[in-house]
């Protein structure tokens, strides 16, 4: 491609609204153009980028027994019904009403529709197991469209969904195409590391998600360097320091003047964080929830929305708390009534509790459970942190930002019992399909491998990724040896099939250097009058800061020989 006539060009000033360093060099390097917020086009470079991501992926999951197809985007609305995700999804999913008023939606996921698929074509234990998989469009209504290709309103996503007559049977597949997404973001040039993961609402048993690490990334990852525990913050579980055993003693009154918050609490009674209750309050579709847990830890609202099963979880409004008759920051499970109380596990390694007495400016020394309060639900709802013990191995846990761009579920039978996707097991008797699910979103791996490729001045592509392999850069092509030698190159760069973008611009090297750097193509071979005149070329791969030089007889084919070594498998 000459770059004179590439649709699309490099800028130097881009909207403040560009919020991460993803999107900021998308827009800057010309690979996607912005139509509104959460919605982008794939400009020429962006799109071979991503095509080339798709073919990787296309190659691991052919190879790993997936057949493509390809489903609808439109879906009737009562699929979604059927399954009970339109209210799981609620205001995300995108909904329509075609001209005989029929309900409708633009699917965020598929797991509907191939569920009726499976149904229809996998009637029998033969048939079993099936892997299909499709590369397709999709749509969420996004409240906060940001972070560019991270958080869309319109996005791109492989999913596999897998089709087995047991759950043994599921096992086997999960760990191949687990091994498939390792082999993806190898090949891809990308560090990527695996952790348990919460299922949200697609639902189901097991789930680990694919992070790529960046100091960017949106999620928080927690690793255990003793025994390689991984999972996402949402998910994570964690030993904390509990308070020394005691006896219990008696409830007693305690004034504190003033003293609302944990550490003014603390502080004020002489005592630990960790030898408090907290009292936090949520609205669960609706219902009011008192949550106490530890004051030394925070509530993990992915964990108390799934333990709840609720579609939408939000923190209390004031005056929904004023109406339950609760003093907030001097409030305890203690006498509560006619509240639904759940209380996190923290609340029973220890004695001795300080609560809230629910009387203003008091609290209440040496709480205990269950003899002073009783809970609906104990259970682990807490947020696991970086130094919280591991909880396979006791080591200290450390934390670090991440991308997901890969989630794999096992589904089980939720989906084809609802959906009534049976097949015929070899007694003859009707089972359920039992399911798994495995996504990769494109369009935010490509923007997380420019997270986590990228210096102050652009985009270092992993070259298998990379728009174009070589970036041939001729220095003032009024010079007619300049000029020739580099369409000579050009010539037989393409003939020997290495993907070239050359830069026929009559500009300056200053202006031609710095957009290299900016695209971030992986070898930059420049053609210059100095080198030149010594029989040489100048090479320089995006990823060093040194330039060489090579001899010009015979360049492409060692220019070749120089992407394939590249190419080769560490």
């Amino acid at each position: 491609m000459r770059f004179s006539q590439l649709v699309g060009r490099t800028l130097r000033e881009i909207s403040a609204d560009a919020d991460t360093v993803s999107q900021q060099l998308l827009l800057r390097a010309g690979m996607v153009d912005q139509l509104a917020a959460g919605i982008y086009s794939f400009l020429p470079l962006g799109l071979r980028c991503l095509t080339k991501l798709e073919g990787i992926i296309r190659e691991e999951m052919d190879a790993a027994g997936g057949q493509e197809v390809l489903m609808p985007v439109l879906q009737p609305l009562e699929l979604w019904r059927q399954s009970g995700r339109d209210a799981a999804f609620g205001d995300g999913l995108f909904t329509l009403k075609d001209r005989r008023q029929r309900e409708m939606a633009l699917g965020p996921t598929h797991e509907e529709v191939v569920t009726t698929l499976g149904g229809r074509y996998l009637q029998s234990y033969r048939d079993l197991p099936a892997l299909l998989y499709q590369i397709q469009t999709k749509f969420r209504d996004e409240l906060r469209p940001r972070a560019g290709l991270m958080r869309v309103r319109e996005f791109i996503m492989k999913d596999l969904y897998s089709f087995h007559a047991d759950a043994e049977s599921l096992d086997v597949t999960y760990k191949r195409l687990t091994q498939a997404y390792h082999n993806i973001f190898r090949r891809a040039g990308l560090e990527a590391i695996i952790v348990e993961a919460d299922s949200g609402a697609i639902g189901g048993k097991d789930s680990h998600e694919f992070m790529v690490p960046a100091e960017t990334g949106e999620d928080e990852v927690l690793t255990c360097e003793g025994c390689g525990y991984g999972a996402n913050a949402e998910k994570a579980t964690a030993v904390t320091v509990a308070p020394a055993l005691e006896d219990p003693m008696p409830m007693e009154d305690v004034a504190t003047p003033g003293k609302t918050s944990i550490e003014e609490v603390s502080e004020f009674l002489g005592v630990a964080a960790n030898q408090t209750l907290k009292a936090v309050f949520y609205v669960a579709d609706r219902e009011f929830v008192f949550v106490t847990i530890r004051g030394d830890l925070d509530v993990n609202e992915v964990k108390l929305k799934n333990l709840l099963r609720a579609s939408d979880l939000r923190l209390a409004e004031v005056d929904e708390v004023s109406k339950q008759s609760i003093i907030a920051g001097a409030a305890s499970a203690v006498g509560l009534k006619g509240i639904r109380v759940i209380a996190d596990a923290s609340v029973t390694s220890g004695q001795n509790f300080v609560a809230g007495a629910n009387r203003p400016e008091t609290h209440l020394r040496h709480v205990n459970y269950p003899r002073d309060f009783v809970a609906e639900t104990v259970a682990d709802i807490s947020l696991a942190r970086a130094g919280d013990g591991c909880p396979n191995c006791g080591v200290p846990l450390s934390a670090r930002r991440g991308i997901e761009v890969g989630h794999v579920f096992k589904l089980g039978t939720v989906f084809s019992q609802k959906l009534g996707a049976n097949y015929v097991d070899p007694e003859g008797n009707l089972k359920p399909l039992v399911m798994g699910c495995y996504g990769i979103g494109v369009g935010r791996l490509l923007a997380a491998a420019i997270e986590q490729n990228h210096d102050d001045k652009g985009i270092r592509w992993p070259l298998p990724i990379a728009p174009y392999q070589v970036h041939l850069c001729p220095l003032y092509r009024e010079n007619t040896a300049v000029a020739e030698t580099a369409e000579k190159l050009y010539t037989e760069l393409g003939d020997l099939g290495i993907e070239t973008l050359f830069d026929d611009r009559q500009l300056s090297p200053g202006v031609k250097f710095n957009d290299a750097d900016l695209i971030g193509i992986p070898l930059r071979i420049t053609v210059g009058p100095r080198a030149l005149a010594d029989g040489n070329l100048e090479f320089k791969w995006r990823s060093e800061s040194e330039a060489g030089t090579l001899p010009l007889a015979g360049a492409a084919p060692a220019i070749v020989a120089m992407i394939r070594g590249a190419l080769r498998p560490a």
